[in-house]
């Protein structure tokens, strides 16, 4: 195993690939409480508090995974741990989230797989 790494970075985000920016940015703004600030080919995505959590840059030949089971796979993915699955799941399907594959959301704990509007697959995780 090597050790640390003499590198210090200074940011550490996921940066989600979309032909519409403003569709996916806001999607993940409004998911995260936070706010966009665009520029032309790249919009920055910041939390409730403020802190800088994700990127979405222009990709205008994006194309949508096909996740679970299709080609193009699964690119990459989000696990947003939530308290309450149901407010947290009306909120995200309102915003635009697809369901991919329906669990019982009345279960003491579990996942939910969705994606957002251009395709990504995200989780809402619950429970221990």
């Amino acid at each position: 195993m090597q050790e640390g790494s003499a590198v210090k970075f200074k940011r550490q985000i996921v940066v989600f690939d979309a032909a519409d920016m403003a569709g996916e940015s806001a999607f993940w703004a409004s998911m995260l409480g936070g706010e966009v600030e665009a520029d032309d080919d790249w919009h920055s995505v910041s939390d409730a508090d403020g802190a800088w959590r994700m990127g979405v840059q222009l990709a205008p030949n994006h194309v949508k995974p096909d996740w679970p089971d299709g080609t193009p796979e699964q690119q990459v993915h989000l696990d947003l741990y939530v308290e309450d699955i149901q407010s947290a799941h009306a909120e995200a399907v309102a915003l635009g989230a697809t369901v991919l594959k329906p669990v019982d959301l009345t279960t003491d704990s579990g996942f939910q797989v969705y994606a957002d509007p251009a395709g990504h697959p995200f989780c809402l995780v619950w429970g221990e």
